[in-house]
C-alpha cells in the first residue's frame, strides 16, 4: 500500500508502507531506503 509522509515542513515522500511508529509516525520504503515521518491524511 502506498502512503505519503512529510519530512519537516516542505518535503514529502511517497512509498510502500512499512510500519507504524510511536507518536503517530509511520515508516515507508523507497527502493532500499526507509523514511519515517508524519502521515498525510487520506482524502475521502
Amino acid at each position: 500500500m502506498l502512503r505519503t509522509i512529510t519530512l519537516g515542513s516542505c518535503v514529502s515522500v511517497q512509498g510502500t508502507f512499512v510500519r507504524t511508529m510511536p507518536g503517530g509516525r509511520i515508516a515507508v520504503q523507497v527502493d532500499k531506503t526507509i523514511y519515517a515521518g508524519t502521515p498525510i491524511p487520506k482524502k475521502n
